[in-house]
């Protein structure tokens, strides 16, 4: 099963990164080029333990639907979101949170199985871990842009 790890170290407090990285809003910002619009279950806000959130998006010009579930969640630590719906066999995006002195830490452990057997994995090693590489990349470039200005105030709603 393929695994991306990605670090990104963000000059703001855990907690605002903490939230941001988990809000329905910002996210559909940070995904832009996909399109993607929460249309069921938590549509807006912030996610939290337990529920889940059915995304659809266009990715590989191919329209798709995924419903994820938050499976764990220990503020302001780590959160983890499970598919329980769409075209992976699996998905599994572990958020990992350190604050280190002023900044913050955030590790995205994402591991993923693509269907399709042998096929699927030539995928994967051929273009699919790129392409979603690239995808946690862009949208970790929006939560820090976020969290480091004051643009995080417009979507957590903090003075």
């Amino acid at each position: 099963m393929p695994q991306i790890v990605q670090e990104i170290e963000i000059h703001a407090p855990i907690e605002i990164c903490f939230d941001l990285s988990r809000s329905i809003d910002l996210h559909m910002i940070s995904t832009g080029k996909t399109k993607e619009k929460a249309i069921a279950g938590k549509t807006s806000g912030l996610i939290e333990l337990n529920e889940t959130v059915t995304w659809r998006a266009k990715h590989l010009g191919v329209n798709q639907t995924l419903t994820s579930k938050i499976t764990a969640l220990k503020y302001p630590k780590y959160f983890v979101d499970e598919m329980v719906a769409g075209v992976f066999k699996s998905l599994r995006h572990q958020h990992i949170f350190e604050s280190k002195n002023d900044h913050t830490i955030i590790t995205d452990k994402f591991e993923f199985e693509s269907p399709f057997g042998i096929f699927g994995k030539i995928f994967n090693h051929i273009f699919l871990t790129s392409y979603l590489k690239g995808f946690i990349t862009d949208r970790n470039k929006i939560i820090k842009e976020y969290a480091e200005t004051d643009k995080w105030k417009t979507i957590l709603n903090k003075e």
